[in-house]
């Protein structure tokens, strides 16, 4: 069970920089914003919820 959380963690990680890196040039970008709005909403909310499946997960392992 804790390499699934080790995946998960790494997961989480490598979306964060991701986002971190790609959400601001997305938004200097000029017309990017409109194309990739959507893009930026989902991967926000899978985000989100990864961090709050994470949270849950680690309770289970010991």
């Amino acid at each position: 069970m804790s390499i699934i959380l080790q995946i998960l963690v790494f997961f989480l990680i490598f979306l964060s920089t991701a986002l971190v890196v790609g959400i601001p040039v997305i938004l200097a970008s000029p017309g990017q914003w409109e194309k990739l709005k959507d893009s930026v909403y989902k991967s926000a909310a899978v985000w989100s919820a990864l961090v709050i499946f994470i949270g849950v997960f680690n309770s289970f392992v010991q």
